[in-house]
């Protein structure tokens, strides 16, 4: 039953990412910049905490790993409302107090009040607007970021749940479904990085999502290359850390997740029959997953594991590639054109009523 609850939470979180993109004012946008304080934070932490800290004993690049994990919500608050045409300053000021909330609630928080700091930056004279969003904003942010975390860390808890209950059942299915959904799960601002960093997963289980989503950068890239997801300039980026294209992904959820989902399964068999284990939490990412293994675990065996899930993840891309190459797709250029549009729009009808409003009273 917790498998299925779990697997559930993940799909309706998912789908609100995806229904968010399509539907929230300047959603593909937001989305972006939820991705990039994700690889801000979470990469960095994976990376250089566990890889050159935890692996390697040194202190000073565990601390900076540690540093760089725990603002997470700081980088979605500042880097969303930047998005959206917050100036700099004011984007750091609301963000702040972010210090100690997650990427989620950091990222909810920021959006909203984004908005009001845009109308102050627009409505208020200078110097009057700084009070404002110093003696509102601000604390709006905190506040909006504090409400939700339990709820946020609630739902995160329960998707958790997936893994736990997994490890009680046989080799195939625990691999199956850690392989599965984590690997859908590095695909979306959740973060697989922090989802396992949260639960502090270790061993076998641990092993899967390491390597799982380490073959997982070959799939998404030949999927996102046969599919023109992006440009191929752009699709590298995806093969390094899914992340940094998480809007396209939300944009088209379905043949993203499927794909990821069915490669996750198989691949997530062969590791869980292979005997890998992988006690560095939070590196479930494509090249701290494969680093981090190696720590663990025979090269020889390491680099045979790697080897195979990587042939699984471009033979899934190259199948899912056809089975889906009549399916309608949201380009990137597309969305991000789509969003400047609004954006240009909403300003130039601001500007213009402002200056309707001079005239007024000059008459």
């Amino acid at each position: 039953m917790d498998v299925l609850i779990g697997t559930i939470a993940l799909l309706v979180v998912l789908a609100l990412f995806s229904l968010f993109t399509f539907k929230a004012p300047y959603g593909s946008k937001a989305m972006s910049a939820l991705a990039a304080a994700a690889v801000a934070s979470f990469l960095i932490e994976a990376l250089i905490g566990s890889v050159l800290g935890d692996m390697l004993g040194i202190a000073a690049f565990q601390e900076i790993g540690d540093l760089a994990g725990s603002l997470s919500g700081i980088a979605a608050g500042a880097l969303v409302a930047m998005a959206l045409n917050v100036q700099p300053g004011y984007a750091l000021m609301i963000s702040l107090p972010l210090a100690n909330m997650g990427i989620l609630p950091g990222f909810i928080a920021g959006y909203l009040v984004s908005f009001l700091v845009r109308w102050f930056q627009e409505r208020i004279p200078n110097g009057i607007n700084l009070l404002a969003i110093i003696f509102i904003a601000t604390p709006l942010t905190y506040f909006i970021a504090a409400l939700i975390a339990p709820s946020v860390d609630g739902i995160l808890l329960n998707i958790g749940s997936i893994l736990e209950s997994a490890q009680s059942q046989s080799s195939i299915l625990m691999g199956i479904i850690l392989g599965g959904v984590l690997t859908v799960t590095s695909t979306a601002p959740l973060s697989s990085m922090a989802l396992t960093a949260i639960m502090g997963l270790t061993g076998q289980p641990m092993a899967i999502a390491a390597m799982a989503i380490f073959g997982s950068g070959f799939l998404n890239y030949t999927f996102f290359r046969r599919m023109g997801l992006t440009t191929p300039q752009e699709t590298i980026s995806v093969a390094i850390e899914a992340l940094t294209k998480a809007h396209v992904i939300s944009a088209n959820p379905i043949p993203v997740y499927v794909t990821n989902f069915i490669y996750g399964g198989i691949a997530g068999i062969i590791i869980a029959l292979s005997g890998l284990v992988n006690n560095s939490p939070g590196t479930a990412a494509v090249v701290p997953g494969l680093a981090s293994t190696f720590a663990w675990n025979p090269p020889i065996q390491v680099i045979l594991v790697g080897v195979i899930v990587a042939v699984i993840g471009v033979t899934v891309g190259l199948i899912c590639s056809f089975i889906f190459k009549n399916y309608p797709i949201k380009t990137e250029e597309e969305l991000l054109t789509s969003d400047d549009e609004e954006l240009e729009e909403k300003d130039e009808a601001i500007t213009k009523k402002s200056n309707l409003e001079a005239e007024s009273v000059n008459a």
